[in-house]
């Protein structure tokens, strides 16, 4: 067990991230302590053996950015002594990295002093550096296109799938048994998009993304209900990309992509994960590698020249070679877009009960595999475009969005980036709304289905306080 002693507690957080990274099957317990002098003081052990320690000068309230900066910083270079390990994104523990180097770039920086900037203040590596200001350089010219002062995205949730996955803690709901229910769901879906028909018809809306769950979970008549009320109610004429995430190769079929078609989806997702049948069975997905690669030549036929998949990195059981077998499968169906996750151990999701009981060592997400990937996706043509972090993510890597030319996902920039309002209807989603000035205000939806549906007013009321 860590116990981390602090005299300032509002660096819980960022230490808890930072002590997981270099020991994540251990618990974090933090205490609170005082300083006679007034300088701040971490005092950090581990079975009752002290591993850091710092005094420096309290200047929080002066400069907290700089201030929490050099904390890490200090304690970042004790462990790495200790341990002999380097985190790849130093002592970065936020979701979007990227950030840092567009704002750097935006400051007038060159691309060299971006880099230098990541690997001074944060510690990033050479390569992890490099990355987030290739990513940054490319999200520049997507942002670039969008109406970020007076537009919007707009993400429709369908929090149904077949089957619960092992590592998810999304919200999901068996769609057998909630099948007789989901007619009055998109029923409360309209309604939301009725309030945004009527408050939003001033703004430009540049992206949709119908996001899960497994939107393919949904009838074709369903799917054409849906997204026909949204061509009929919202204003489409500047709309630069309709996604759906149709996710699990089960729940695709012929008609559901005509359907899709017919109504101007122009991308869309099938993912296996892996490409390993045992795999695919132990995860709790109820496909086989032949239905994935059915359902993606299926997409093909249909006319989808946009197809994203997604893979992850480090599953239980996986090795490098499952990976390298992964990606060499892949690589004969070129998708457009390939994202390849590194896996995130989350709290709600079965895995985490599952490593509880058979050890984190089971679990082996390397930069090696990451490496893999990226090779692959430059052999397909694909470059990274879009990145962002998870906590307790495995390896303290990332996830990578790799794209052909012109077949970027717009809508993960706009949301990963959070440079304009997203606007989230259905249960279990969160609207952002980002304002002139940049701050970032949220509401959420209930994740509870029934109590979403059943409140389906107070969630648009939501939405009018947060836009009011």
């Amino acid at each position: 067990m860590i116990i981390a002693k602090l005299t300032r507690p509002n660096m819980q957080y960022d230490m808890n991230a930072l002590l997981k990274s270099f020991y994540p099957p251990e618990d974090v317990v933090m205490e609170d302590i005082t300083s006679e002098d007034g300088d701040f003081i971490a005092d950090i052990t581990l079975d009752g053996e002290r591993i850091a320690y710092v005094k420096m000068a309290d200047t929080m309230d002066e400069d907290k950015s700089a201030f929490k900066n050099e904390l890490r910083r200090q304690i970042y270079k004790q462990l790495k002594e200790l341990t002999g390990r380097e985190l790849p994104w130093g002592i970065l523990n936020g979701i979007r990295p990227t950030k840092l180097a567009v704002k750097e770039l935006d400051c007038g920086r060159s691309s060299k002093e971006a880099e230098e900037f990541m690997k001074k203040v944060y510690l990033a590596s050479d390569e992890k550096a490099r990355l987030a200001v290739q990513i940054a350089e490319r999200e520049r010219k997507i942002i670039s296109g969008l109406h970020t002062d007076d537009g919007y995205s707009l993400y429709i949730g369908i929090p149904f799938c077949p089957t619960t996955c092992l590592y998810c803690s999304f919200t999901s709901y068996p769609i057998g048994q909630w099948k007789n229910k989901v007619d009055e769901y998109v029923t409360c879906l309209t309604k939301e998009i009725d309030y945004i028909a009527e408050n939003f018809k001033d703004k430009t809306l540049d992206t949709i993304y119908v996001g899960g769950g497994t939107p393919t979970t949904l009838e074709p008549d369903q799917i054409e209900r849906l997204l026909t009320y949204v061509s009929e109610k919202l204003d489409l004429s500047h709309l630069q990309e309709l996604t759906v995430e149709s996710g699990r190769p089960d729940s695709i079929t012929r008609d559901k992509l005509r359907a899709m078609k017919k109504c101007g989806v122009d991308r869309i997702s099938v993912n296996p994960q892996t490409m390993s049948d045992k795999t695919l069975k132990f995860i709790g997905r109820h496909h086989t590698v032949a239905q994935y690669v059915e359902a993606f030549n299926t997409a093909r036929e249909e006319g989808f020249d946009n197809i994203n998949t997604d893979i992850i990195l480090g599953l239980p059981g996986e090795t490098i070679d499952d990976v390298r077998h992964t990606i060499t499968e892949i690589e004969k169906l070129r998708p457009d877009d390939l994202t390849v996750h590194s896996l995130a151990i989350k709290r709600a999701s079965r895995l985490q009960e599952w490593i509880r009981k058979n050890g984190l060592e089971e679990v082996k997400d390397t930069a090696e595999m990451m490496d893999i990937a990226a090779a692959g996706a430059e052999r397909m043509g694909l470059s990274p475009y879009y990145l962002y972090r998870q906590k307790n993510m495995s390896g303290s890597l990332e996830n990578v969005g790799f794209a052909s030319e012109n077949h970027a996902g717009i809508y993960n920039v706009a949301m990963m980036e959070e440079v304009q309002s997203i606007l989230a209807i259905g249960a279990g989603t969160v609207t952002k709304r980002v304002s002139a000035d940049g701050s970032i205000s949220r509401c959420d939806c209930h994740k509870d289905v029934e109590l979403y549906m059943s409140q389906i007013d107070e969630m648009i009321e939501r939405k009018k306080r947060l836009f009011r």
